[in-house]
């Protein structure tokens, strides 16, 4: 399957999955409280200081989903009821995005700040979309990323529950995608073993 990119939209895949790939060295205990298991974190050591680096990688793209599906949301492109699925996926990335900052403060560090949508607007060259199917191809594109990227890093786990962990976000993607695509009325993958290849 061939991917497309609008502007500097290419840039978001790339990001993500190099932030992917880096998160086998997350410390068992930020993992156990990603996971919200605090009692767990506490038994457990590592170099907190570069797990907070690398999740405040991960809170930087969540802040950057969170806006394009506000842009899409507020571009006035969107009709009932795909409004409504691209505010649901909003939610879903914010949940990930407290979660995310959650795990930060516990561990002591500052959550990366979230930047103006002005700045998000002009990263995704928000000013080509104009159609409903914009909005939903550049969606569908970063979610496709993201499955990918999160798949690729499933392997680099020794410990399942890192697995996972990235196993439940790709899962989370790649429903967004498959929506998504479903909504632009493109076909779905005919094969299987389809993504993460």
């Amino acid at each position: 399957m061939k991917s497309i990119v609008i502007g500097e939209a290419q840039l978001r895949a790339p990001s993500r999955r190099n932030f992917l790939a880096t998160t086998a060295t997350l410390s068992a205990g930020t993992i156990a409280l990603l996971a919200g298991n605090s009692a767990l974190a506490q038994g457990m050591a590592g170099n907190m200081a570069a797990d907070v680096g690398i999740l405040n990688v991960a809170l930087g793209l969540e802040h950057e989903a969170i806006n394009a599906y506000q842009l899409g949301a507020g571009s006035g492109l969107l009709q009932k009821p795909v409004l409504d699925i691209a505010v649901s996926f909003q939610s879903h990335h914010k949940a990930h995005r407290d979660a995310l900052i959650a795990t930060i403060q516990k561990l002591g560090g500052k959550p990366v700040e979230e930047k103006k949508l002005d700045e998000y607007a002009k990263a995704l060259n928000a000013e080509s979309l104009k159609s409903q199917s914009d909005v939903l191809d550049l969606a569908a594109r970063l979610e496709l990323g993201a499955t990918n990227a999160y798949i690729g890093v499933i392997p680099a786990f020794k410990d399942t529950a890192l697995a996972k962990v990235a196993a439940r976000l790709a899962a989370d993607e790649t429903m967004h995608w498959t929506i998504l695509t479903n909504v632009l009325g493109r076909p779905l993958p005919t094969g299987a073993l389809s993504f993460g290849a």
